[in-house]
């Protein structure tokens, strides 16, 4: 049975490179903040891979802080801003569980949170934008491109916008699935702040960085031994940090080459799906790598577990949400109905995947839709 692993926007697999890499950094197991040579040596693999992620994102690396993961950069980013400056924080609707769930933790505490409306291709609506910041804002974070959808925000008008109305608001930006598939250069948008994670693009889990333009703006949330500008204290994870370092290098030599190559692949999928009729496909110029589609009259759960049976992995939706069944707040904030968005799956494809594979996945969709008597009036249903 094929095994065609369709799922990149929840974790990639592990580039051949980077294992190989982080491989021979386990044989570099000093504390990198001890003083003795090998530590001095675990010290150097953290700041070269420093260098390697602001290349990428081509900031200066003294601006590049590591975290465990995506969560704890959106939680540093959002909440330690917010412990030195307090103020309305401006969020949109459609943003990540570790960006949502925050802002609605605050909402709770108390805090002046407004959300930003967005429209039905799942885009900032600036006309709400504009409105909200009116009054005084402090911290404006919206997400690059949206993980279950794929749709890509406007930044550059709404950091325009923002910069009109508050010039020293802080912006945030999670750009999670954006870093490699699109271009985006925080410093010529103006973004102050930007969340990134190894494992949605060809790295490790347990590894990400923030961008922060200027470190004095923002407090810790955790204390301990200093390391990383006392912005995340602990012990420094050396071999993750170095294949993080890796798989930013990846992307920007292969950068070009790989987003033509997900554009391709992207295409022929929604080519075929279209072709076998019936369902409803996400905006076509969000990020390559993922496509979103609707199979109304089924339960997106049933449909993972019958692809999943036959060797097709997708999902539903964001593998961070909440509980089984439930609407996405992404599809409710862009009013789609519950039936459509119930039947949503999320296809997402990573450079290692092929033509090939596309092809044996919408071979397996068409006979999964057969089986289930969905696709009318061709043979076999």
């Amino acid at each position: 049975m094929p095994e065609i692993y369709f799922d990149n926007a929840a974790s990639t697999p592990l580039h051949p490179l980077v294992a190989d890499g982080m491989v021979e950094s386990l044989q570099k197991f000093a504390n990198p903040s001890s003083l003795h040579r090998p530590g001095f040596v675990a010290e150097q693999q953290v700041q070269a891979a420093r260098q390697q992620v602001a290349d990428l994102l081509r900031v200066n690396a003294d601006k590049m802080f590591f975290l465990p993961g995506g969560t704890e950069a959106n939680n540093l980013a959002i909440g330690g801003s917010l412990r030195r400056n307090k103020g309305r924080v401006l969020v949109s609707q459609v943003e990540h569980p570790s960006v949502r769930e925050v802002c609605l933790h605050l909402e709770r505490e108390g805090w002046p949170v407004k959300w930003i409306a967005v429209d039905g291709q799942g885009r900032v609506d600036l006309s709400h934008l504009a409105e909200l910041a009116a009054e005084p804002v402090q911290l404006v974070t919206v997400m690059a491109a949206n993980n279950e959808t794929g749709t890509i925000q406007p930044l550059d008008e709404i950091c325009r916008q923002i910069r009109q109305q508050h010039p020293r608001a802080l912006i945030h930006v999670d750009a999670v699935q954006a870093v490699g598939k699109m271009d985006f250069e925080p410093e010529a948008l103006g973004v102050d702040m930007v969340s990134i994670s190894a494992h949605k693009m060809l790295g490790p889990k347990g590894i990400a960085a923030l961008y922060v333009a200027n470190p004095q703006g923002i407090k810790p949330l955790l204390f301990g031994g200093g390391q990383e500008e006392s912005l995340w204290p602990g012990t420094e994870n050396t071999w993750a940090i170095t294949g993080l370092g890796i798989t930013a290098q990846l992307w920007l030599e292969n950068g070009d080459a790989w987003r033509a190559k997900l554009d391709g692949l992207r295409r022929k999928l929604v080519r075929g799906l279209t072709d076998l009729g019936g369902c409803i496909i996400s905006p076509a110029d969000g990020v390559p790598h993922i496509l979103a589609v609707s199979f109304p009259g089924h339960k997106g759960e049933v449909l993972v577990n019958a692809f999943s049976a036959k060797g097709l992995y997708v999902s539903t939706g964001a593998a961070c949400s909440g509980k089984k069944g439930a609407v996405s707040h992404v599809a409710q904030a862009m009013g789609i109905k519950d039936d459509v968005a119930q039947a949503m799956l999320r296809f997402s494809l990573s450079p290692l995947n092929q033509a090939q594979e596309v092809d044996k996945a919408l071979g397996i969709v068409e006979e999964v839709l057969q089986e289930l008597d969905y696709v009318r009036g061709r043979p076999g249903s």
